[in-house]
């Protein structure tokens, strides 16, 4: 992946980066997936301003272009890695599981299971770890639910999530939350998190009716942009954050623009499709998408 600028993940600025891994010179943004229609996939369409002046040009260069004349109007928020710090707790999951097959749970497997359903995620596991046949993708999840319930319970917000959510609410901007996660699992991770939970239009989630396939597809973007006060919405004003790789491919394929804000041990390669990157929502500038800038200047911690 081409993306000007970027280094290592911990070092990692606001980039731009295109579906097709890299940054034109005469193109102010990325290129943004076309519209899905009845859940096809669409082909990748330039959505990019050609007449750059030489200030923007330099802009694009470095990586920092205002999004300023793409006004957002909607927000939608992953949960799982990008609101909460449910990662974690999946990953000491899944380790203990592994620990008694001898096994090691690589980053690269997580990284493949972000952002899916929980009976893709577990068909996935069993075979990428060669427990297939020894394990079943049924037995693995009764396993993982049992040793969630109480990490579940006490995860915390992810950093400038409360100071980010607070100030798009005081402002009036809609939001809402579209995680794969089941609802039942959605409750229980955001019982100490009612507040800010209160704050979102509404939710959907993985096992509501009306999605059919998990991401990448971007049923879950498609039907949460429906369930917003005066939909349809365009879909070209609506900003989706993510944390992970199918999450921002489903964001792509629903014609939204998407914000990334990745695990820092997840390869850089899999950064390819996010219209922005940050290493975390405290980085995260409104005004850069055309919505109410921060006015203080105060970073804190959540």
């Amino acid at each position: 992946m081409a993306a000007l600028g970027l280094g290592r993940p911990e070092n990692i600025q606001r980039h731009l980066i295109q579906a097709n891994g890299s940054l034109d010179k005469t193109e102010r943004m990325g290129t943004v997936v076309a519209s899905i229609a009845s859940g096809q996939k669409s082909a990748i369409t330039s959505h990019a301003h050609q007449s750059l002046n030489c200030n923007k040009k330099e802009e694009a260069q470095k990586g920092t272009v205002s999004f300023s004349e793409k006004a957002i109007t909607h927000i939608m928020f992953d949960m799982d890695g990008l609101l909460l710090d449910t990662e974690r707790s999946y990953t000491i999951v899944q380790e203990r599981i592994l620990s008694r097959y001898g096994k090691r749970f690589e980053m690269s497997l997580k990284s493949k299971l972000m952002g899916l359903k929980a009976t893709e995620a577990a068909q996935i596991f069993v075979q990428e770890t060669g427990l297939d046949g020894i394990l079943s993708p049924e037995e693995f999840l009764k396993e993982r639910e049992e040793m969630l319930q109480s990490l579940f319970l006490n995860c915390e917000l992810m950093p400038g999530v409360s100071r980010l959510i607070s100030h798009l609410h005081t402002h009036g901007v809609p939001m809402c939350v579209a995680t794969s996660s089941h609802r039942r699992h959605f409750e229980l991770k955001t019982t100490k998190h009612k507040e800010k939970i209160s704050m979102m239009h509404h939710v959907v989630c993985g096992d509501d009716p009306g999605i059919k396939q998990g991401k990448p597809s971007p049923d879950i973007f498609l039907l949460a942009a429906q369930k917003f006060k005066g939909a349809p919405i365009d879909q070209d004003r609506i900003l989706v954050f993510e944390d992970a790789p199918s999450g921002v491919a489903a964001a792509k394929n629903a014609g939204m623009w998407v914000v990334m804000v990745p695990d820092p041990n997840l390869d850089t390669s899999l950064y390819k499709g996010a219209d922005q990157v940050l290493t975390s929502l405290l980085e995260f500038k409104p005004s850069d998408w055309g919505l109410p800038p921060f006015r203080d200047s105060l970073i804190s911690k959540y």
